[in-house]
């Protein structure tokens, strides 16, 4: 994927390929940048196929390193930057990371990570001074920025082909320890000639990279923008709690396209002053990840009609497989609470079966959703059987090898029998008192609670009954509710056992370093606070049961 830069350097070279704060580099800058990069690796020992951890915040270098790793020949691995040394000490063990690129910060930490069993024996700090008498490593060898700037910086011929792997997303696994998703050169490369070509990305387009780069919406913001030969605009972290910032950096940026997570763009709604702002640049607004609830995307459509907005779906296995761009009906008072995740992209197939395994052909019918194509993945690192229980031949195929991925998602096919409708999780249909129950169903009637800025339902299981529901809300300002009113509020919208049996409230949600709700925190808080529970409940973060 490399070449998508070599191309824009040679097309593009004074345009602002990426800009971070104050700072900026051109296409032709990115390209020296990253191929004095790859040399360093190169020289470091780095060869095809070997695996580079990316350990650092948001910034130019962020950019840079994806780039200079596959130059090298390198799978680029990214480290959860806001995570504890043990999670990357494990994804370190687990693929065999023997060089890491860090900023100061993370190759401090790296000497801890490494008496926890990470192989690392290389790091490369291409902003800074640093040696291994500074960071107290006598086992490793530390390149600074002056031995980068040494390299040459002409073209890396790079020694990778398009079935090659390109880089490793580590995503939560159910066994509590992360599963790395392996991701080809051709798998990333087919989401983004569809990206481009279908949303008529341009190099006048400025687009955000807000999400980091260990979750997947970011192969976006750095790929199809290079393609493109536009200029992609890194938001500090920061900004996610700071929607009036945010709303800023829109507007002062003058950004035209961007790609975010629901929950972020619901808080630009609620606290981002939109209404104050110029965002009459923004044609654009793309969102994964999970649902947006309606009564946030409708204030957002709202506050800036001249974009067309994209419901994208799909897991990190897939990539983006399915798109709906978000018509007048959709947000319609009396539409369905959640917006379809439409149809299949192009050279994607996706189909549903039913628990008997035949294939779901008529409107209404529920079932599994699977994936076909070249986005899907190729199975999970070093986890062979896990990726045979996922990624399974073509059901209706058996003439030759023909992967398929199963999401575990329910769906059903709309009544015009083209368009799919999101149902919810098959871990998030639960079984309560016999009653079969979606979670994202409570949760949208808790939603649509006037007073009620957020909202999840967890399950937790219960002999007697299977499984207990246990809400949690975060209120607007100022709102007077009583978690006894909203049960009561339940009651009105939903059958009796779909009723959370407590509603707990929150000064704030916890949220992954993705955004996203921390589902199994909510669960570990409501098992901690049951009798018999121990100790305070993991990572609360200062976020108590009321």
């Amino acid at each position: 994927m490399s070449h998508l830069l070599q191309n824009a350097a040679q097309l593009e070279p004074e345009r602002p390929a990426v800009r971070y704060l104050d700072a900026e580099w051109t296409y032709g800058e990115l390209e020296s940048q990253s191929n004095r990069l790859a040399r360093a690796l190169q020289e470091a020992g780095v060869r095809k196929g070997d695996r580079v951890g990316l350990w650092l915040n948001k910034s130019l270098m962020s950019i840079c390193g994806v780039y200079g790793i596959m130059k090298a020949g390198g799978v680029y691995v990214p480290l959860d930057p806001q995570a504890p040394v043990s999670r990357a000490a494990y994804i370190a063990r687990d693929c065999g990371l023997r060089v890491v690129i860090a900023d100061e910060a993370h190759a401090r930490q790296v000497p801890a990570a490494c008496k926890q069993g990470a192989p690392m024996r290389v790091v490369v700090c291409p902003e800074q001074e640093l040696t291994e008498e500074t960071l107290g490593w006598a086992d490793g060898l530390v390149l600074g920025r002056s031995e980068i700037l040494t390299m040459d910086s002409g073209s890396v011929e790079t020694p990778t082909i398009e079935s090659d792997l390109a880089y490793i997303l580590y995503t939560s696994g159910s066994t509590g320890r992360p599963k790395g998703v392996m991701i080809a050169h051709r798998t990333c490369l087919t989401f983004i000639h569809w990206a481009v070509d279908t949303f008529g990305l341009r190099s006048e387009d400025r687009m955000t990279s807000m999400a980091p780069l260990h979750f997947d919406l970011s192969t976006f913001d750095v790929y199809a923008t290079a393609k493109a030969a536009g200029t992609v605009v890194v938001v500090p972290e920061r900004l996610a709690s700071l929607p009036v910032k945010l709303a800023d950096l829109w507007q002062e940026e003058r950004i035209t396209v961007t790609y975010m997570v629901p929950s972020i763009l619901s808080l630009l709604v609620q606290y981002g002053r939109l209404e104050s702002h110029d965002l009459s640049s923004l044609r654009l607004v793309l969102f994964a990840g999970e649902v947006f609830p309606l009564k946030y995307l409708r204030g957002l459509v709202k506050a800036v009609p001249g974009a067309q907005f994209f419901n994208l779906y799909g897991p990190t296995e897939t990539n983006v497989c399915t798109y709906h761009r978000v018509r007048g009906e959709d947000l319609a008072e009396d539409a369905p609470s959640s917006l379809p995740i439409g149809r299949a992209c192009e050279n994607t197939e996706v189909f549903a079966v039913d628990e008997t395994g035949k294939p779901i052909t008529k409107p209404g019918v529920e079932g599994e959703l699977w994936v076909r194509g070249p986005t899907v993945a190729l199975g999970y690192w070093g986890d062979p059987e896990k990726t045979a229980r996922s990624f399974r031949q073509n059901l209706f195929q058996d003439c030759f090898r023909d992967v398929a991925y199963g999401t575990g998602d329910i769906v059903k096919l709309a009544d015009d029998g083209r368009t799919w409708l999101f149902l919810g999780r098959r871990d998030h249909m639960v079984k309560c008192r016999g009653y079969r129950i979606e979670l994202g169903e409570v949760e949208s009637v808790l939603y649509s609670h006037e007073a009620v800025k957020e909202a999840a339902v967890v399950a937790v299981p219960d002999d007697l009954v299977g499984n207990r529901l246990f809400g949690f809300v975060v209120l607007a300002d100022n709102a007077g509710v009583a978690h006894g009113e909203l049960v009561a509020f339940c009651r009105i919208h939903l059958p009796s056992y779909m009723v959370p049996e407590k509603i707990h409230i929150l000064g704030e949600l916890p949220k992954t370093s993705t955004g996203k709700v921390n589902r199994p925190e909510l669960v570990g808080m409501v098992q901690t606070a049951m009798p018999g529970g121990h100790g305070p409940g993991p990572g609360t973060s200062g976020v108590g049961l009321v």
